[in-house]
């Protein structure tokens, strides 16, 4: 892992927070091991094709997963919803070279919550995630780790290869 890309996205992470204006919002997270990210997402039209204008994040875990997500929301910027669905967790922490084993569900999670992301704007979201106008975009990740720990269920990580 490159330990200066580490140090500099971790020193002064992009896009972070939330999003109030957003077109969509994905999380994946697992309350077992303390991980989640939260990614938005807004979009523009560009020469006729409708791109990621703006991406943020919010995470709860480990700094590699901090790291990878901010890179992640630079990556993803000016790609059509189809060119990021494409883009997997190896592409979206390349910047800070290979992951250690025990770290590559860092970025597998960043994934999770693009592709999440993605698919709640194409209208396959999980009721908690579908928007009106006088609504939210949803729960915060805060609501959400809260909810996950006063629950028998768990909240999944999505592993796509």
């Amino acid at each position: 892992m490159n330990e200066s890309t580490l140090q500099t996205a971790l020193s002064n992470p992009q896009n972070l927070g939330e999003m109030p204006d957003a077109d969509a919002v994905g999380t994946v997270g697992s309350p077992d091991c303390g991980d989640m990210v939260r990614m938005w997402l807004k979009y523009k039209d560009q020469d006729g094709r409708k791109v990621i204008d703006k991406a943020s994040f919010q995470s709860f875990g480990c700094q590699t997963a901090i790291a990878v997500a901010s890179l992640a929301t630079e990556l993803i910027r000016g790609k059509t919803k189809e060119e990021a669905l494409q883009m997997s967790a190896a592409e979206l922490s390349a910047p800070l070279g290979p992951l250690p084993p025990m770290k590559i569900h860092c970025g597998q999670m960043v994934e999770g919550a693009l592709k999440a992301a993605l698919e709640a704007e194409s209208g396959v979201a999980s009721p908690a995630l579908s928007t009106s106008p006088s609504q939210p975009l949803g729960p915060t990740l805060v609501d959400s780790l809260n909810a996950a720990g006063k629950t028998a269920g768990k909240i999944k990580i999505v592993l796509e290869s």
